[in-house]
């Protein structure tokens, strides 16, 4: 099993690694700076929104991105979950107190909530980058 997903992940053109980059990285960033501003949460070191977004997140969307989108969502779902868990588990990630999703959910239910938002991310992402690929790359061959 492990091998099939490392074959579809070496299977993927280049260029669908670099949009998913120039996607997912900036939007990262901004993520990690609006979760600051608005004293939500934030990662501890500016440099993890590569390690998340990049190599977390993307090689995970280009395993999900074959499936439908509510089936990219729950898998999403699962692997959101355990780096929302493990982030804060490891103090890798800050949660702000008294942010607003701790008074709307509870601060008990602030990792279930920022793993049901994020988990999003993977089916609209697929979407977006597959839109930008197919103007920037029109012929591509590859199988998006």
């Amino acid at each position: 099993m492990f091998q099939q997903f490392i074959t579809l992940l070496k299977k993927a053109p280049i260029s669908l690694y670099l949009i998913y980059a120039v996607i997912y990285i900036p939007f990262g960033f901004a993520m990690n700076a609006f979760g600051n501003y608005a004293e939500i949460a934030k990662f501890t070191h500016w440099w993890q929104v590569f390690t998340c977004y990049g190599l977390y997140m993307i090689p995970i969307s280009i395993l999900l991105k074959q499936y439908p989108f509510f089936t990219q969502y729950a898998y999403g779902l699962v692997a959101m979950g355990v780096l929302e868990f493990l982030g804060y588990a490891l103090q890798t990630s800050y949660v702000f107190p008294n942010n607003i999703l701790d008074k709307l959910f509870q601060p008990q239910n602030f990792a279930l909530a920022m793993a049901l938002f994020f988990a999003v991310y993977f089916p609209l992402g697929n979407a977006l980058v597959a839109k930008v690929h197919a103007i920037i790359f029109p012929n591509s061959s590859e199988s998006l």
